[in-house]
């Protein structure tokens, strides 16, 4: 089965007349579901509905169009859930998380009893299950199996303040300076195994880092490395570059700060228990956007906390001009004295009940909102609060492009509600290349990429041996008693030594 490349995108093809017919035979399917060697939490791929003419349909044609089966001829249950999103717009998105490992995978996509595309795909296994402790021995064999991209901008900005980094004496200075005031962890990952000892009273936010690294050393080989873990909100590392600054891991970024920026814990553990225990991750947005866009209602939305004096204006705002914005605070906790002027409370809205309006407005919260990554894949325009916080992906968005920008004082906000009112066709061009960003950028494989790429860069920079230190502790992988799986793998002694002496990834046999 000639399968598509993973970053293929749906060619320009002409748009199929309302009433049109989808083609089995020429329906286009793709993307990382597809291939063996791609372990996600969730494993998705694409469906593009075209028509009998070689059209694209760019709107549903109903959301039971296609059905989709996934069996291993070997064995008599498969325990997968699968799940087909209709993104309303003529494509699919189907997902589907294993919960045990298969020697191999036959997925069916039916259209009418008839296969689709290439169907039946044929996944030579093995087939590894999220659960499953087998990791890619080779990080380059890794990123190509992937398609990660050969770099991300933001890491390249972070890490060009540090050109070393000595484990030494960060291990001796970062507990120094921050370690009383602040949460932090410090991790060593040896051998691809995780040790962490934590300062500060507040670090309940540790099991999200501790997640993304178990899933990440059972996926592949991680070069050994030292590195400290801010859990709070706020960036840490204020000094220069020019004075001894320090590596600190951040979830969020600022203009006036040099931390090293993450994927927020929200974005990385909404793609770590997709089909799990959350329901909003960047795959359920996008089967939930709302009614079409001529019906959405044309004001601009808001739901939040206290948490910023900007916010609290907002409200205000709309008090002023509830035809235009409809903004109301769900908790008070940071001004509670101001409840009476800014209440009362309302009820909290569903995340996908936002989109029945065209105009979200993405407004600071602590620090950077970071709802943004949803609110881009919805189906409406973003209104984006000009900001000095960052997250990982912010250095790829464009304003007028993937977004509408505000002022930070929202001075002109009501001037910019009222420009998109006025420019409806340039505002829907602009919800949809936001959409498109959110779809090649935000999704699970792109989180993944990143977290690697950049512990492989930061490791690179290493001029000291990383150790396990006094007081770590070894954080155990979870044991899977129900469904264990056999890994198939094995490292050479060479590999153990490259990768232990260079930090640099190794080529590796079976």
């Amino acid at each position: 089965n000639q399968l598509l490349p993973l970053n293929f995108q749906i060619p320009e093809l002409p748009v199929a007349q309302a009433g049109s017919v989808p083609s089995a035979g020429k329906t286009l399917v793709w993307g990382p579901g597809l291939e063996a060697n791609i372990v996600l939490p969730a494993r998705f791929f694409y469906i593009q509905t075209v028509d009998g003419s070689g059209r694209n349909l760019t709107t549903s044609p109903g959301e039971k169009t296609f059905e989709v089966k996934i069996v291993s001829p070997v064995e008599q249950f498969t325990r997968i859930w699968i799940q087909v999103l209709d993104r309303q717009d003529g494509s699919f998105l189907v997902r589907y998380r294993m919960y045990a490992s298969y020697s191999e995978l036959h997925i069916h996509i039916m259209l009418k009893n008839k296969h689709v595309a290439k169907s039946p795909y044929v996944l030579e296994g093995p087939v590894y299950h999220e659960g499953c402790n087998c990791p890619q021995p080779s990080g380059a064999t890794w990123e190509e199996h992937m398609k990660c991209p050969q770099s991300f901008p933001q890491i390249d900005k972070d890490l060009s303040v540090f050109p070393s980094v000595d484990p030494d004496r960060n291990a001796q200075e970062i507990p120094q300076r921050f370690g009383q005031r602040q949460s932090l962890c410090h991790y060593t990952i040896k051998d691809n195994k995780i040790y962490v000892k934590t300062f500060g009273e507040h670090v309940g936010f540790r099991i999200f880092m501790d997640a993304i690294l178990l899933s990440l050393t059972r996926k592949v080989w991680l070069p050994d490395m030292e590195f400290f873990v801010n859990l709070g909100d706020w960036p840490l590392e204020k000094r220069k570059p020019t004075e001894k600054i320090h590596p600190i891991f951040s979830w969020c970024g600022s203009n006036n700060t040099r931390d090293i920026v993450m994927p927020t814990y929200d974005l990385t553990e909404s793609v770590l228990e997709t089909m799990g225990r959350v329901s909003l991750d960047m795959m359920s947005v996008q089967a939930n956007t709302g009614p079409p866009w001529p019906l959405k209602n044309a004001t601009a939305f808001w739901r939040g906390r206290d948490s910023r004096q900007e916010r609290l204006e907002l409200v205000k705002l709309s008090r002023a001009h509830p035809e235009m914005i409809d903004a109301a605070f769900t908790n008070f906790f940071f001004f509670k004295h101001d409840e009476s002027l800014y209440g009362p409370l309302v009820k909290h809205v569903s995340f996908f009940d936002f989109f029945k309006y065209k105009y979200q407005i993405n407004i600071d919260g602590t620090v950077a909102a970071y709802r943004l990554p949803y609110l881009l894949a919805g189906d409406s325009v973003v209104l984006k609060q000009d900001s000095g916080y960052y997250e990982h992906f912010y250095d790829e968005l464009r304003p007028w492009e993937h977004y509408i920008p505000i002022r930070a004082d929202l001075g002109d906000l009501l001037e910019k509600i009222q420009w998109a009112r006025d420019h409806d066709d340039q505002v829907r061009k602009i919800t949809q290349t936001a959409q498109q960003f959110a779809r090649n950028h935000l999704m699970g494989d792109s989180i993944f990429c990143y977290h690697y790429k950049l512990f492989q860069k930061y490791a690179k920079l290493q001029v000291t041996e990383p150790r396990v230190r006094k007081g770590m502790e070894l954080v155990d992988q979870p044991t899977d008693d129900l469904f264990p799986c056999s890994c198939h793998r094995t490292r050479t002694h060479t590999q153990v030594r490259v990768l232990s002496n260079k930090h640099t990834p190794a080529p590796y046999a079976v």
